[in-house]
């Protein structure tokens, strides 16, 4: 499997680049030509998808991208065409927070998502995207959550609302009554 391409931008258009790495040219399917310098060299992370008649590579600028992607791939019914339609539009955080808010209207609003698929994407990856080690770093967070799981919320619950916090510097019962004012409004 391929995991990265580094080398210079030959071409691009809407939906692919081409990168020459030590004279062989690599087409890959990739979603932001507004990032991109002819002549500029660039790591693009790769995804190789192989089915019967096809073997194709699909880029991204960053891992948290690529890690959502095969997320993404891993909903029925959902291929790698789709998934990176969607991570076109959306920014991988304002995605994960739909995904955890089971926001199927704006999930629906994507390239090739219908109703069904946008619930069927909620119901695969709701609560498995927000890891909780990248807010444990903060003790008065992790206290925060302690707190919040004892009053019956669930990491999925908790997790995405102290994301949105962590950023904020406040005491513990600051946290805590903010991300029940923003649990409640779910």
């Amino acid at each position: 499997m391929i995991g990265f391409v580094r080398g210079i931008i030959h071409a691009f258009g809407n939906d692919f680049v081409l990168i020459d790495v030590s004279g062989v040219g690599y087409r890959i399917n990739f979603y932001h030509p507004e990032s991109l310098t002819v002549g500029k060299e660039i790591i693009i992370y790769t995804y190789q998808n192989v089915r019967e008649d096809e073997i194709s590579l699909y880029g991204f600028l960053s891992l948290e991208e690529y890690d959502l992607f095969v997320k993404l791939i891993s909903v029925k019914g959902l291929g790698p065409k789709t998934a990176s339609n969607i991570l076109a539009i959306a920014s991988p955080a304002k995605l994960i927070d739909a995904i955890e808010m089971g926001d199927v209207d704006y999930i629906r609003k994507m390239p090739g998502v219908g109703a069904k698929t946008a619930s069927q994407i909620i119901l695969d990856l709701k609560n498995k995207l927000v890891e909780a080690s990248t807010l444990i770093d903060n003790a008065k967070i992790k206290e925060a959550i302690s707190a919040l799981k004892a009053l019956g919320y669930k990491p999925g619950e908790i997790n995405p609302v102290m994301a949105k916090l962590k950023d904020q510097d406040l005491d513990v019962n600051d946290y805590v009554r903010k991300a029940l004012g923003m649990l409640v409004k779910r």
